[in-house]
Formats: C-alpha cells, structure tokens, sequence
C-alpha cells in the first residue's frame, strides 16, 4: 500500500480507501487479521495515530472490527459492494454539479470516461 503525499486528502483516508478497495477486491479475506496499528505505521512511516484513525473509521464503515487484546479483523458482508457503489455514484453527482458550474459540457464527459471504461475492459481490467 502506498501513500501518496502528493494526494491533498489525509493520509488516514488513503488508507481507508486502499483497504476498502483490498477487502472490496477479496485480496483480503475475511477474518483475516490486519497488521497492528504499529506495523503498519511502520510500514507506512507514518503515525501510529493516523493508523488508528484509519482503523476506527474502518471499523465505522463495517469494514473491520476488533477483539480487544487481539487486534483488528476483516470484515466483509452483503451489501458492502451495495454501499461503495452508491459513496461512488454520489461522488461522480458532486463532480457532474461541480463540471456544470464551471460550464464544462458533461456530455461530451462522460462520453470521454466512457470510452475509457471500455478501452479498460478491453485490455483485461473490469473497471
């Protein structure tokens, strides 16, 4: 996993969505244990409190969950594949209101991803 510290949005939540995306992907499994908040602070050269943030709001979103005395734990259920789709779809809605005030032809936009979605999938990725 790497941080981007170029990203302008917080460390802690390039974390999240990287782990959000492993589970999502299943290249974690479920009840697979995380690496301590200290592991990965360490793997990451970051601080172990940006680490436990990222946790907890893993943990918020019903990614993880914790056994006191054990450590954190993957958690992946129905629906999460539900919930990430609808954070995206709301998240495209912002940019699209955003595109159309500063008078950007979204058409032509999302004619443009679209085309990109199937060069993508044509090249082996599901997108």
């Amino acid at each position: 996993m790497l941080i981007d510290y170029q990203d302008g949005r917080p460390i802690y939540e390039q974390i999240v969505e990287n782990y959000k995306r492993l589970i999502l992907k299943g290249a974690l499994e479920p009840a697979e244990q995380m690496p301590s908040v200290r592991q990965l602070a360490t793997m990451l050269s970051t601080n172990p409190n940006t680490v436990q943030r990222a946790y907890m709001e893993l943990e918020r979103q019903g990614y993880l969950y914790s056994v006191k005395g054990k450590g954190s734990f993957v958690r992946r259920e129905e629906g999460q594949r539900e919930r990430i789709r609808e954070e995206i779809r709301d998240r495209i809605r912002e940019e699209l209101g955003r595109a159309r005030e500063l008078r950007i032809d979204t058409e032509a936009l999302l004619a443009e991803l679209a085309e990109e979605e199937r060069d993508a999938r044509q090249k082996g990725g599901k997108g």
